[in-house]
């Protein structure tokens, strides 16, 4: 890609300095890592007589579906948490559903798309407390392998609303024994950002039978004697796409966020 800057160069960049090189298609990959300082978040896109039930699910779910900001009706922008951005174009990748069905295209606009009746909503993500654990000396496996981070469908219901339902999805960074209490102490910090893991150890307890194949992401080494440890994840609404089946659905690429306007340390702060 032409003039494609450097995961280093956006690492160190404001939120809005990076959503400017996405728009321009300049970054169509995963955002962990990018804009350090600044909340990243999920994002579900759907017509306007789904939008009530499906913030109901987010409420009964708040754990993996953390609300930061539901857009008004026909709105694009985020005014909440960053004014002036596109819904439409600031995300690195995008997911298009339609009767529950992903798209096998994803795009990286998707202004065509784009209905007078539809809703945004942003919902926290993970990756705003990664620059914490970093900060602690922590290390995250996906930043420093470069890939994107590993996510799995687990056999853990969450609480149905309307038309949505599904299974829990988590993501995991694997941890050496000594550092996983340090790492529950920092992410519990960021409830709105999934807060502290669900599990630590066994990913069978989780019903998930191999660790070496996430569904969405990337699988990343684990190293002799680190555990696995799971975070509820924002990609949980897309499970429950497939079941609910609205006619139209957009949402981020799994790893590829919307990043806001909003400081990592507002998040942590309202948290303590």
């Amino acid at each position: 890609m032409k003039n494609q800057p450097s995961s280093v160069e956006l690492a160190n960049a404001t939120a809005g300095e990076v959503r400017a090189q996405i728009r321009a298609g300049r970054w169509t990959q995963p955002t962990a890592g990018l804009a350090r300082g600044f909340v990243q978040t999920n994002l579900v896109i759907l017509p306007a007589d789904w939008a009530g039930e499906f913030g109901e699910f987010c409420r009964l779910n708040a754990r993996p579906c953390p609300l930061a900001e539901q857009t008004a009706v026909g709105s694009f922008e985020p005014k909440h948490t960053a004014p002036g951005a596109n819904l439409c174009t600031d995300v690195p990748r995008y997911r298009v559903f339609r009767e529950g069905v992903p798209e096998a295209v994803e795009p990286t606009d998707v202004t065509s798309l784009w209905r007078d009746d539809f809703v945004g909503f942003l919902l926290g993500c993970s990756f705003t407390f990664e620059n914490a654990l970093q900060a602690a000396g922590l290390p995250v496996r996906h930043i420093d392998e470069g890939r994107n981070v590993p996510m799995y469908r687990t056999a853990l219901p969450c609480k149905p609303a309307g038309r949505f339902a599904g299974d829990l999805v988590v993501s995991m960074r694997p941890l050496a024994p000594e550092h996983v209490e340090r790492a529950i102490e920092i992410t519990s910090r960021f409830p709105t950002m999934h807060g502290a893991p669900v599990h630590v150890g066994d990913p069978a307890a989780l019903g998930i039978h191999d660790i070496g194949r996430p569904e969405f992401g990337e699988a990343v080494t684990i190293r002799q004697g680190e555990v696995p440890v799971f975070w509820a994840c924002g990609v949980t609404p897309q499970v429950a796409l497939l079941s609910a089946r609205p006619p139209i659905a957009i949402t981020h690429s799994p790893g590829c966020m919307f990043i806001t306007d909003v400081l990592d340390s507002d998040c942590e702060s309202i948290a303590t």
